[in-house]
């Protein structure tokens, strides 16, 4: 999730896919409950740029969320936010316990704040 001004990424859930339809629903009820006006979508490319089957999962993903509501959504890289979520919380001295629970969470914050670090040096 991020702040009004587009700043900064804050982790807020997880939602561990299951069924598609139900997984859009608690996507889109995130949005519309917190005026969201855009997505991102971790894409989860190979080491070497390449797509695997975790990147075109996460490509029809996105595609069959915009099949049902038309709103911005850019797919962003999202290689090594995992890894750097997890020495981020060695390093906040978190547990092994509790780095399990959040690491998802803080990956995606991570992966957050790369697009939006991206789109504002983009702006004039």
């Amino acid at each position: 999730m991020s702040d009004a001004t587009r700043l900064i990424a804050t982790p807020l859930i997880v939602i561990a896919r299951k069924r598609f339809a139900d997984d859009a629903a608690r996507v889109f009820a995130a949005y519309d409950e917190r005026g969201c006006v855009g997505l991102v979508v971790g894409l989860p490319l190979n080491m070497d740029g390449t797509s695997g089957p975790a990147a075109q999962s996460a490509r029809a993903f996105a595609r069959n969320l915009l099949a049902l509501r038309d709103v911005p959504l850019l797919l962003w890289d999202e290689r090594l936010s995992t890894s750097e979520a997890a020495r981020a919380l060695i390093e906040a001295d978190a547990s092994r316990a509790r780095r399990a629970e959040v690491v998802d969470k803080v990956a995606a914050a991570i992966t957050l704040q790369s697009a939006l670090d991206a789109l504002r040096a983009r702006m004039p």
